[in-house]
This record gives structure tokens, C-alpha cells and sequence, in this order.
């Protein structure tokens, strides 16, 4: 304990001696700063001891905290104030901060104490700030971590905080874009979506992908198509996640590009507004508060309205959340606002195709009787009907086997939504 008060003190005193004395970093203070860091902080990591991926929790698995931090943050406190010196010289720190000292800094960025993480975010900030030179190289590093996360071993505790010095990054980026830039959005940011762990990086990611589209909106098609592309299948709560990323696109898409994805984009939203889980559900209803997007849905009617009908007036009906129907019959009465013939003669459609997709029932219905009444035909048919009649004492013979009772209970063949009825039921909600 002696000696580590010693340390202590010494760093206390190594960061009050930067931090107010003038022309207090010369030439040779450059190595013995940079090898003491390096000495103190570049180590093997302690092999991992929270769940990997969506098992992780960050409110119920705590993380694990370094048990040298006391002396290892004034370590960072001290190189932190070394790098904002007004004397620290780049020229010369570029001598001992190389590419072996930067690939050493990135990977203890895996550490799982995040206030180590967060000193490491600001170090990398400041380096990267500072050492123009090595900006490609520390990009491609950060780049090859993200490769191994996403294609072999998704654990990784500092994906968040990179992401965050990346958001900073690419604002600062020159137009036009590089193409080293737009392949990094598309083969690396689009495909993080993928991760079982999302949830511990997503503002992070999509703050990155809304700065790539304010900065060029011709990426927003191949972008808003790769989301769709990675849409999950089976996983709610990501799904949400997934909606909430894509409303911030939507604010800040150009409405030219809006109209390239706004048939695929709404075909996912009917997906949503019909989704059983009424968070899902609830999240896409959203969108028609927002009055960016109703200006967009507005202006691009009558191609929007014939996908979303069907979806939004079958679930009036049959979604089992009546909190989800209040919002259906408030997303019908806008749409009804912005072009009441057009929103008839969806109504009128729906009621025709219903017409004829009940027609289609009886006809399978009808055909499947006819092979049924066939195979009564059959010499073998008694001797079948035997056997299925002896099973467990079971008599009901091979008309238990009929395919001809599929009836539907949802008859939707009248459609009729007045605007007094949406009025109605949106008031009494």
C-alpha cells in the first residue's frame, strides 16, 4: 500500500506540473511520458466474465471493474493532459505514437470497465485530432475490430464508444465522400444491424448512419435498403430499434430519394402496423405523428395509401390491443384527410379483392370435395376407413379427414368506413 500511495502522488503531482507550468514538455520528455503510459496501461485483458450478445443485460449483469484503476485513471488523466498541452508537438510524438503504439491503445478498447473505456474514447479523439498521418490507419484498425465482431466473434465491450468517436469523425469528413468512406457505410455500419447485441451500441450506430445521409443523401437508397434487408424476423424488441433508426432517416431524407424506397419501405411498415407484438405495432403507428413523414406520405398518395389500407383496416378490427385500434383509426382519419376519394377507392378495392379471395376459398374448398369424393371411389376406401374407425375407439370414419371445413370467421366482404365512423371511434378512444 506505501508504494502505491508513492505512484499516487507522484502522478498527482506529473499532472499539476503539465497542467500549469509553461514550456513544461521538451524534446526529452516525449519518450518517458509515451513508455510510461504504455507501461501502465498495455496489458492482457482479463478474460471476460458478463453474457455475450442479446443475453447481456447492462441493468441486471454489472460490469466488471478494473481493480488498479485508482492509479491507472490518473495514468490517463496525466497523458490526457500531456496530449493538450500547448507545447505537445505532434512532430515530435509521432516518433514514439506509431502504428504499433495505436493497434496496443485499440485493443484494450475491449476492456469491460467503461470508465476505462471512456478515457480510451477521449485518448483516441485527441491522437486522432492531432496526428494526421495516422487517421487512415487508425480508421482501418477500427474497421478490421468491427469486421471481427460482426463475421466471428461478436463480443466485444468497446463497439459503442468507437462508434462514438466515428460519429465525430464523419462529421468532419470532406465532400465529396470518399469511396473508402461509402464502402465503410455499407459493408461495416449496415451490417452491425445484425448482431444478436444491438441494443448496447444502437444510438451510437444510427447517430452514424444519419451523419453518412446528412452529409450525402444519394447514399439514403442503398442505406434504407440494406435496413430492410437486415429487418429481424422473430426478435420485437430489435424491431423497434429498427423503427425508431428508420424515423430518424426519414427526417432527414430528400423527397426525391424518398420516392426510390417508398414502395418497399411502406410494404415493411403494413408488416409492422399488422405485427401481433403491439409494440411493434405501436412504434410504426407513430410515424403518423410525424409531420415530416405525413408531408412525405401526402405528397406521394397514391402510392402509399393502397399499401397501407388493407393493413391498417383489417387490424382496426382484429388487433387485440384496443390501444393499437385508437391509433389505427387516428393513422385512418389522416390518411382520409389527405385525399378522401383516393381513400375510398381503396376501401372499395379492399372490399373487392375480400370479394374475391372468399371466392377463391370456396373454389379450393370445392376442388378439395371433388378428390375427396374420388377417393370414396377408391376399393380401398372401406378397408382405410376400417382402420381409422378402430383407432382408439375413434368411429368417426374418414370424414373426420375432410379438408372441406376451413371457414372463415372474418368477413370483410362490406367494407364501409365512413368519415363519421373513424371520427367516432377516434374520439371515443
Amino acid at each position: 500500500m506505501k508504494y502505491k500511495e508513492v505512484k499516487r502522488a507522484a502522478l498527482n503531482e506529473l499532472i499539476d506540473y503539465v497542467s500549469t507550468c509553461r514550456d513544461a514538455i521538451t524534446e526529452n520528455i516525449y519518450p518517458e511520458a509515451i513508455n510510461m503510459f504504455a507501461l501502465n496501461l498495455f496489458r492482457p485483458l482479463s478474460p471476460p466474465t458478463n453474457p455475450v450478445g442479446a443475453e447481456f443485460d447492462p441493468d441486471e449483469d454489472e460490469p466488471t471493474l478494473e481493480a488498479a484503476w485508482p492509479h491507472l485513471q490518473l495514468v490517463y488523466e496525466f497523458f490526457l493532459r500531456f496530449l493538450e498541452s500547448p507545447d505537445f508537438q505532434s512532430s515530435v510524438a509521432k516518433k514514439y505514437i506509431d502504428h504499433k503504439f495505436m493497434l496496443r491503445l485499440l485493443m484494450i478498447m475491449d476492456s469491460e470497465d467503461p470508465r476505462e473505456r471512456d478515457f480510451l474514447k477521449t485518448t483516441l479523439h485527441r491522437i486522432y485530432g492531432k496526428f494526421l498521418g495516422m487517421r487512415a490507419y487508425i480508421r482501418k484498425q477500427i474497421n478490421n475490430i468491427f469486421y471481427c465482431f460482426i463475421y466471428e466473434t461478436e463480443r466485444h465491450n468497446g463497439i459503442a464508444e468507437l462508434l462514438e468517436i466515428l460519429g465525430s469523425i464523419i462529421n468532419g469528413f470532406a465532400l465529396p465522400l470518399k469511396e473508402e468512406h461509402r464502402t465503410f457505410l455499407l459493408r461495416v455500419l449496415l451490417p452491425l444491424h445484425k448482431v444478436k447485441s444491438l441494443s448496447t451500441y444502437h444510438p451510437q450506430l444510427a447517430y452514424c448512419v444519419v451523419q453518412f445521409l446528412e452529409k450525402d443523401p444519394s447514399l439514403t437508397e442503398p442505406v434504407i435498403m440494406g435496413l430492410l434487408k437486415f429487418w429481424p424476423k422473430i426478435h420485437s424488441p430489435k424491431e423497434v430499434m429498427f423503427l425508431n433508426e428508420l424515423e430518424e432517416v426519414l427526417d432527414v431524407i430528400e423527397p426525391v430519394e424518398f420516392q426510390k424506397v417508398m414502395v418497399p419501405l411502406f410494404t415493411q411498415l403494413a408488416r409492422c402496423v399488422s405485427s401481433p407484438h403491439f409494440q411493434v405495432a405501436e412504434r410504426a403507428l407513430y410515424y403518423w405523428n410525424n409531420e415530416y413523414v405525413m408531408s412525405l406520405i401526402g405528397e406521394n398518395a397514391t402510392v402509399i395509401l393502397p399499401i397501407m389500407f388493407p393493413a391498417l383496416y383489417k387490424n382496426s378490427k382484429s388487433h387485440w390491443n384496443k390501444t393499437i385500434h385508437g391509433l389505427i383509426y387516428n393513422a385512418l382519419k389522416l390518411l382520409m384527410e389527405i385525399n378522401q376519394k383516393l381513400f375510398d377507392e381503396c376501401s372499395q378495392n379492399y372490399a373487392k379483392e375480400r370479394s374475391l379471395e372468399k371466392v377463391r376459398q370456396e373454389e379450393k374448398e370445392r376442388k378439395w370435395e371433388m378428390i375427396e369424393q374420388c377417393a370414396r371411389k377408391n376399393p380401398k376406401y372401406c378397408e382405410v376407413k376400417a382402420v381409422f374407425g378402430d383407432v382408439n375407439g375413434i368411429s368417426c370414419g374418414m370424414e373426420a379427414l375432410s379438408l372441406n371445413s376451413s371457414t372463415s370467421n372474418d368477413d370483410d366482404t362490406t367494407v364501409q368506413l365512413s368519415k363519421e365512423e373513424i371520427m367516432r371511434n377516434t374520439l371515443n378512444r
